[in-house]
Formats: structure tokens, sequence, C-alpha cells
């Protein structure tokens, strides 16, 4: 149930960011769901890797070569979703910030519901 809650979540911040963001588009609720779904399997099965393979040069930017990484990710869902488009890595990296950010705050809300 948390997993779907969070899956719910971080598709509504996905809305949000593309109402907001003049460079990032969904088509709809669903394509924001599945947005949602495929970030967090990208996140889970291809980012440990690209961080692993990229660790020097992570290490020498101290660790801002991490934003390009995140935002390698979100092009491929964007190539991978045919209703989901961002358009340069620049606004590709401000989403994944904002992103960020906004599950952040979603997340600390939910847990203060719990409690």
């Amino acid at each position: 149930m948390k997993l779907i809650l969070r899956i719910l979540l971080s598709a509504v911040a996905v809305v949000i960011l593309s109402k907001v963001l003049p460079n990032v588009s969904v088509d709809s609720y669903v394509t924001a769901i599945i947005v949602a779904v495929v970030l967090s399997l990208l996140n889970f099965i291809v980012k440990p890797i690209l961080v692993i393979l990229t660790l020097p040069v992570t290490i020498i930017t101290l660790g801002l070569f991490l934003l390009v990484i995140n935002a390698i990710i979100i092009l491929l869902a964007s190539n991978f979703i045919d209703g989901f488009t961002v358009n340069g890595v620049l606004w590709a990296i401000v989403f994944s910030l904002l992103l960020s950010l906004f599950q952040s705050i979603l997340y600390s809300i939910l847990k203060e519901d719990k409690k």
C-alpha cells in the first residue's frame, strides 16, 4: 500500500512539474503514473550501475556529476514513454531537482499523517 501511495504522489509531482516547466510535458494522468513507475525502476536498476561506472568523475566533481546521471535517467524515461517529453539536458536537470524536492515534501507529509 505504501508503494502505491508513493507512486501516486510521484505522479502528482510529475503532473505539477509538467504544468510549471515549459519544456516538460505529460499527456495524461495515466502517463504520469507510468512515468513514476518507470523512473522508480530506472533509479533502482540503471542508476547504481551508472554511479559505479562514473565514480571517479563523481568524486572529482564532488558529487555534482550525480545531477547529470539523474538527467540521463529522466531522458531515458522520456525516450521510453510516448506521452512524456523533456526537451534538453538542462530541463532534465531542473526537472530532476524539482521532482526530488516535491517528492521529499510529499513524503514528509505522508509520514506526518501516520503519527
